[in-house]
């Protein structure tokens, strides 16, 4: 039999006593109860807590951790533990934390910062204002900033197929090229089209380079799908070029509705609550899937690919580069804004109001 499967005589002849005496045998097992190693946190009751206390110091408060300003590797924590007298290897970290509990976890993105009370009943305000304009069929929008992006041979995150071994060489440093500078787009997302405009800048973020961005979709694509268009809604961020304190964005919006000769009501969005905007899941990140492991190297690229932007459902997006300069800055007088024709609703006023244009001397 020990020619046959290679085991030992010895233990052959241990198994048969064992048949003989009567004892137990338990199929499931290779040893004896009790036998074998004895577990490391059992012959070191210290190592569980010490392990603990270095994974997790900033909520044992414990400021001298060897680790709190460190990366958590498996293997920093075994040198770490050594260093506190205890014999371990990286394996039996990494068992030691997956009996704790512990796996490894990125960040997740969840809190909003502020919490405003009336949050959710601006959500819903926001949602009738909404719903009431594309009932009637009338023109709703959803406006934002996209990343400011450095145009050059710059590294892009995400992958791309290309020859093994030959991936595209891109510049170690994310330095501005002064000749190429950033591109801003700034994009405006058809709620009910399922279509979307970017006008790409080369010059500030500014409320008028915003207002320029929606006159451009006007022009090219919103007067040509709402012909008989009596009003423009306007769902926006608090903050930014479009921000619901910016002096100039009102300015901007009254010679918007002037032009347009038909008023414009503006929604935005409450504090800590600009990923909830349509335009970022609707427009923006499948422009940052379109384009993704593509080094931006200019703003004509940074066109193409934005404009080559499509979904299975149906999304399509034009995309035009502003060159013009928008300095920053520029100061409104009160005297200016008391002249804007500004009706703020009666539910939170400062966040959504309408502009009713002037009287248009031509007429």
């Amino acid at each position: 039999m020990a020619r046959a499967t290679g085991i030992a005589p010895s233990t052959i002849g241990r198994a048969l006593r064992e048949v003989r005496n009567g004892e137990v045998i338990d199929p499931g097992r290779v040893r004896r109860p009790g036998a074998g190693g004895k577990l490391k946190s059992a012959t070191d009751p210290s190592l569980i807590d010490d392990l603990r206390a270095l994974v997790e110091p900033d909520t044992r408060g414990d400021p001298q951790s060897p680790l709190l300003w460190t990366c958590k590797s498996l293997s920093k924590l075994a040198h770490a533990l050594c260093d506190m007298g205890h014999q371990v290897g990286r394996t039996l970290v990494w068992e030691l934390l997956h009996k704790l509990g512990y796996r490894l976890q990125a960040n997740r993105k969840t809190r909003e910062g502020t919490n405003h009370p009336d949050r959710d009943a601006q959500f819903h305000y926001i949602n009738d204002q909404v719903k009431a304009a594309l009932a009637a069929g009338e023109p709703a929008i959803s406006v934002d900033t996209k990343k400011k992006e450095l145009v050059g041979d710059f590294k892009n995150a995400g992958r791309e197929w290309h020859p093994q071994g030959s991936p595209p060489q891109v510049r170690v440093h994310d330095f501005v090229i002064p000749e190429l500078g950033r591109a801003v787009p700034y994009g405006v997302y058809d709620i009910a089209d399922n279509t979307g405009w970017v006008s790409v800048g080369i010059d500030h973020d500014t409320a008028a380079f915003a207002i320029n961005a929606i006159r451009s979709w006007w022009v090219q694509m919103g007067r040509e799908r709402y012909p008989d268009a009596t009003r423009l809604t306007i769902t926006a961020d608090g903050g930014g070029s479009n921000g619901s304190r910016v002096r100039l964005w009102k300015l901007q919006l009254q010679e918007l509705a002037d032009e347009l000769h038909m008023p414009i009501t503006v929604c935005h969005l409450p504090p800590g609550t600009s990923k909830w905007n349509k335009i970022e899941h609707r427009l923006f990140s499948f422009i940052t899937a379109n384009w993704r492991g593509k080094p931006l190297v200019s703003h004509k690229v940074i066109v193409e690919l934005i404009a080559a932007t499509t979904t299975e459902a149906g999304l399509t997006v034009r995309c035009q580069l502003d060159p013009n300069t928008y300095p920053a800055g520029v100061k409104v007088s009160d005297a200016k804004l008391q002249a804007i024709k500004l009706k703020r609703h009666d539910f939170h006023g400062d966040w959504n109001y309408t502009i009713e244009p002037n009287p248009d001397p031509t007429t």
